[in-house]
């Protein structure tokens, strides 16, 4: 086997292979390391490689294996981890000068139990800066670039997590959503991503900030079945989160195959007030019919909600002012102009203003209960258009409509309001080769049925085989 194949084969597989001593950590590791040397600088991914930390792990992990030591769920197999995330040891920065040479003392809780399951962390990834923009670039390293066209955006803000998991430098990888930014780079680059529960993966410790009953973590991948194990390892309570749910993580990866006969599933083109490029809506119309087939009951219906965008806007804008406000002053020229021209406008928000914005993203996911009270699931496109040029924050006129500067992403902070599962699957390209996601969306608290769901779509229309033509350059 050459090390390209091995870099383009999932998670789960690998992990079995190492297990049976038929590949070992080492060679796995040194394999997604050279990949990463040679595609990185077309994409920029990564902006961190742990090459001598990630050696010196696989190196330990094969030694224990050898030893006859029972391996991990996740024993030798590389991830990756956004830059947002903590790693004990490892330079991250969020994406900013303020933190251009720090190291965190201790691990993010799913780094921790990432690596008690036996992964091997090989570096961290592309974020915009303080991860506020549904793109992808900052002042430190500069944007990533889309594997399918590098002339294009990943989206973001975990973009360059889902430019690594597309392109095979490392099978799985941890990226964040508080509006989206797991679903957006797995929608425009191609890959599977699951935002979970809100409370279901706990989260700490972080970077200050507050965007309070938004942000998750969560798994972004190449096939379901990796993204169901890395759940059954970073999911379930720790008390060190506030929000952390209960339960124990549940056995998601033997649940992929219990079907979905008797579903009620609703697909919803526009969430009733979106408007979509005609390409993305017929794609993901295309594939809203194949759950038809699966047995479930398919049916055309928008809830009655209507768009959040205002509310969840002077949230985000107050969360953001409270972190940044006071660092301006000191930070204002190394800080990316648009971030700070942002802060700016929102340092006048009253706290009335964010309280009340608080009751409307209540009230929002009080009627979005009602919808769900009927259907097992919702179906939607994931963006509103096709991946766009780098240098952008979106298009601001969509099918010959003016938009708002969400207008382009009005599927997905929605359910970061209502703290739902939601994944983005691939369900086909453009007629120019860019790939458009399908937003799988579950009750609150039902992850294992989203990723039964989106495993059988996967199982009726498989995406393995079409990865980005970059990738089989390697």
């Amino acid at each position: 086997m050459n090390q390209d194949e091995l870099c383009l084969m999932p998670a789960l597989e690998l992990r079995d292979r190492i297990a049976s001593k038929e590949i070992s950590p080492v060679e796995a590791v040194e394999a997604v390391l050279a990949r990463i040397e040679r595609l990185n600088p077309r994409v920029n991914a990564f902006c961190t490689v742990a090459a001598e930390q990630a050696r010196a792990a696989a190196r330990e992990a094969e030694a224990r294996l050898m030893a006859g030591e029972p391996p991990g769920k996740l024993h030798g197999v590389p991830v990756s981890i956004k830059d947002l995330v903590f790693t004990r040891g490892i330079r991250t920065t969020g994406g900013s000068r303020r933190y251009e040479h720090f190291v965190p003392e201790q691990d993010d809780i799913c780094v921790e139990r990432l690596k008690a399951a036996g992964a091997i962390i090989i570096g961290k990834t592309n974020t915009p800066e303080s991860g506020w923009a549904a793109i992808t670039d900052n002042p430190l390293f500069g944007p990533s670039r889309n594997p399918w066209d590098p002339g294009r955006t990943t989206g973001g803000s975990s973009g360059g997590a889902g430019a690594a998991v597309a392109l095979g430098m490392g099978p799985l990888a941890i990226g964040s959503d508080g509006g989206g930014s797991i679903r957006i780079p797995s929608s425009f680059c191609g890959v599977f991503g699951l935002k979970p529960s809100f409370g279901r993966v706990p989260t700490g410790p972080g970077f200050p900030g507050l965007w309070e009953g938004l942000s998750v973590e969560g798994p972004m991948t190449w096939t379901v079945a990796d993204a169901a194990l890395m759940m059954e390892v970073i999911a379930g309570r720790d008390d060190r989160d506030y929000y952390s749910l209960p339960e124990a993580a549940p056995a998601y990866l033997s649940e992929l195959d219990g079907g979905l006969k008797g579903l009620r599933v609703a697909w919803s083109p526009d969430l009733g007030y979106a408007v979509v490029e005609p390409e993305v809506r017929r794609l993901t119309e295309r594939a809203a019919r194949v759950f038809a087939g699966l047995g479930c009951e398919l049916v055309e219906a928008t809830p009655d909600a209507g768009s959040p965008e205002a509310s969840f806007g002077v949230v985000v804008a107050a969360s953001l002012a409270a972190e940044l406000g006071d660092e301006l002053e000191r930070w204002r020229d190394k800080m990316e102009p648009a971030l700070v021209r942002f802060v700016e406008r929102s340092l006048d928000i009253r706290a009335t203003d964010y309280l009340r914005a608080r009751m409307q993203n209540l009230a929002f996911r009080n009627r979005m209960q009602a919808f769900f009270e009927r259907y097992d699931l919702l179906l939607t496109p994931v963006l509103a258009v096709p991946p766009f040029e780098v240098g952008s924050f979106g298009p601001r006129e969509i099918a010959g409509r003016a938009v708002s500067p969400l207008g382009w992403m009005p599927f997905t902070y929605p359910f970061n309001i209502t703290g739902q599962p939601a994944a983005s699957v691939p369900c086909g390209l453009t007629e120019s080769g860019l790939p458009v996601g399908l937003q799988l969306v579950g009750r609150r608290f039902e992850d294992g049925t989203v990723l039964r769901a989106a495993a059988a779509f996967e199982r009726a229309a498989p995406w393995r085989e079409r990865r980005p033509p970059l990738a089989r350059e390697a």
